[in-house]
């Protein structure tokens, strides 16, 4: 009997307690198996999202799977969802790839996903070239608008945003405290930068010059 690996997710604290979301994708799974006389190793993530691959279950089923052929207890990985998986196609095709280069199969039921079938691979063929054609443009079109930024004499990079209500507070602080004391202020408030990290009297007179424009100098000159 073949063993497959049978992988559940559930994003959130409370599904994970309640068992629901896990339960209905554990049936399904079990359903699948059954159908095709499969045994299961069940690995479960509960309370994590699908952002990226860093899930500790999920780590831990790759590298069960990360073996020599001859080494491996389990034939590949099952999942009730595609999303449970990856909500990521880069990432989704990125296992697809591992899994063809180690000769392991991929399932995801939804999709009709099943590299251990010659329709499943099929499937799965063109999904990573449909992610592979997705990238390129993508590519393509941001390499082509930021080199019309950059002649219109844009600015070209990450911009982040600051909150409204973040920006306010600043330049409220602004008014009547030092950079330090504005900066020290607004950590104490749980208030972050726009990337979330914790305020400096760097970033604070940065966001400042960048919210007030020409107003900003005479301020800085005025509360260092």
């Amino acid at each position: 009997m073949t063993t497959m690996i049978g992988y559940l997710r559930v994003s959130t604290e409370e599904q994970a307690s309640s068992g629901l979301g896990l339960d209905a994708q554990r049936q399904s799974i079990q359903r699948y198996a059954d159908a095709h006389g499969w045994n299961v190793l069940w690995y479960v993530d509960e309370g994590v999202s699908a952002k990226s691959l860093a899930r500790p279950q999920l780590q831990a089923a790759l590298a069960r799977l990360h073996v020599l052929p001859k080494s491996r207890d389990a034939g590949g990985i099952v999942v009730a969802k595609l999303d449970r998986l990856s909500r990521s196609v880069h990432d989704f095709s990125g296992i697809l790839k591992l899994a063809t280069a180690r000769k392991w199969a991929v399932v995801a039921i939804d999709l009709g996903v099943d590299t251990s079938t010659p329709t499943g691979k099929l499937v799965a063929n063109v999904m990573m070239s449909v992610a592979e054609w997705e990238r390129e443009v993508i590519a393509e079109r941001t390499s082509a608008a930021m080199q019309a930024a950059k002649r219109a004499g844009k600015h070209v990079g990450r911009v982040s945003v600051l909150p409204q209500a973040t920006a306010d507070r600043l330049l409220t602080l602004r008014a009547s405290h030092t950079l330090t004391g504005t900066a020290s202020k607004l950590n104490a408030e749980g208030l972050t930068t726009a990337t979330g990290k914790p305020w400096s009297v760097n970033t604070v007179s940065k966001a400042q010059q960048r919210l007030s424009g020409p107003r900003a100098a005479d301020v800085e000159r005025g509360h260092r």
